[in-house]
């Protein structure tokens, strides 16, 4: 047992917390107080310099964002942590990092905390230089770093976050995809390795060291057994990145497999892997928007590996409407999503703010869990099962952060060194926040909820008690 009940854990499988503080968020944060700021504010206006009602409505409505924001940016600077037991190094600043800014090494230094956002762009721009191990000063990151709003989040936010969020056209969506996954097969390569899976594996075994090659197939075999694939069925993946997961079902399960993406140069590679996996008869990839096949195109099985969210809020219903069509009536859909935490901390939404600007702009539909079981439920499917799998993709993130540090060096020269540190935060960033709950992955088996779909089939193992005895 550690110092005041903390218990550090030593799992073979991931990267074990060395510091899970907890910090701010909506356990201290009080919705009555906004609230009654955020109508307090526009009535005591609207009495003091004598405006009609309508009007005061109106102002209501135009302060509300900044009232919001400044509520924010107070909350988030001053709350205290929630219930912390992991008490902290109390280390200077400069144990961490090095600033290189002489403007913004007056202002940060010794004890006194850089908020994250300053630190990370200041990283990017070579302003601050990390000392030793990214991913071992990023676990330290709340003895020496400020998880409080600033002005650029809140630009960001307004100007561009909530535009695309509202909008979120089809344009918009390939021109996101084609400009992050066109970069180049040479720069995901660099950390995914030579299956180029970009979404989350599965640890078989938390005792056990697996490669990120075992994780991932761990993950795909779980895929074809949860949708209960077999040879010849149909099969639809949409988004299919490389399409890792289509020509390894056809060659493993024997399915009559369909990868679709945005990405020209994803098509491109993984249509030549299909073929050194000769699978051509069985699997292939096609470069266009998945709502452009056919309406009379029915697949046994359909598969969405974390691209759902880049759907959008706004269209997340129209998208599983499509879905639906595709699928036959006693078909299956899986659907894995990056998804959040419902009992927020303030380093979630800096993190999701980073993520939306840097690596995944569009990907706007990552929720708590609920709002994917309603939209499902609302679009007639009827939920068969679901996993959280957030620490397997921790572990995952862990060891692409590996191969990123290890293959580092031979991108410089062919990509901006912006580009090569902003992945740096990135994947040791994220390795923490998946293993600590803020953002989480879940994986959701659907089928159509008919009168007539055979339920019976789909018993398995997960209800079987014998089959978790250990």
């Amino acid at each position: 047992m550690g110092v005041d009940g903390f218990k550090p854990t030593n799992w073979a499988a991931i990267k074990n917390a060395p510091l899970p503080a907890q910090g701010a968020g909506n356990q201290t944060f009080d919705n009555r107080i906004f609230f009654g700021v955020a109508i307090g504010i526009p009535l005591y206006l609207t009495y003091t310099l004598g405006l009609p009602l309508w009007l005061g409505a109106v102002l209501g409505v135009l302060l509300f964002l900044p009232i919001l924001a400044c509520t924010l940016y107070l909350t988030s600077r001053f709350s205290p942590r929630y219930r912390n037991r992991v008490p902290l190094p109390g280390k200077p600043l400069e144990d961490y990092i090095t600033i290189q800014d002489p403007e913004l090494k007056a202002r940060y230094n010794g004890r006194t905390k850089i908020p994250m956002e300053t630190f990370f762009e200041a990283y990017f721009d070579g302003k601050i230089d990390i000392k030793g191990d990214i991913l071992d000063v990023m676990e330290a990151r709340h003895d020496w770093a400020a998880f409080q709003f600033t002005m650029g989040q809140f630009k960001f936010f307004l100007t561009q976050w909530l535009p695309e969020t509202f909008w979120h056209s089809r344009e918009q969506d390939e021109n996101q995809v084609r400009d992050h996954y066109d970069r180049g097969d040479d720069f995901y390569e660099a950390f995914l390795g030579p299956l180029m899976v970009y979404t989350s594996g599965i640890i078989s075994d938390a005792n056990k060291r697996e490669t990120l090659e075992e994780l991932q197939e761990n993950k795909m075999r779980l895929i074809c057994e949860k949708v209960h694939l077999k040879a010849g069925e149909k099969h639809l993946d949409i988004g299919c990145g490389w399409g890792t997961l289509t020509a390894w079902a056809a060659k493993h399960y024997g399915s009559d497999s369909t990868g679709v993406s945005l990405s020209r140069n994803q098509v491109e590679f993984g249509n030549k892997r299909i073929e050194d996996w000769n699978v051509k008869d069985k699997a292939k990839l096609v470069c266009m928007d998945f709502r452009n096949f056919p309406s009379t195109a029915k697949y046994d099985k359909i598969t969405c590996v974390e691209m759902a969210e880049h759907v959008g809020i706004r269209r997340f219903q129209t998208f599983l409407h499509d879905v639906r069509e595709l699928l036959d009536d006693d078909g299956l859909f899986y659907m894995q999503v990056a998804g959040l935490r419902a009992t927020w901390q303030y380093e979630d939404f800096i993190w999701g703010l980073f993520m939306a600007k840097y690596i995944f702009p569009g990907a706007d539909a990552s929720t708590p869990l609920y709002w994917y079981i309603q939209q499902l439920e609302k679009a007639g499917f009827e939920i068969h099962n679901v996993d959280t799998v957030g620490v397997h993709y921790s572990a995952t993130l862990e060891r692409w952060y590996l191969n990123w540090m290890k293959n580092r060096e031979t991108l410089r020269g062919k990509y901006d060194e912006r580009i090569i540190r902003v992945w740096d935060i990135f994947l040791a960033w994220s390795t923490i926040i998946a293993r600590q709950g803020s953002a989480t992955c879940f994986q959701i088996v659907a089928n159509k909820n008919r009168n007539d779909v055979d339920r019976a089939a789909l018993i398995c193992n997960r209800t079987n008690p014998t089959a978790w005895a250990k």
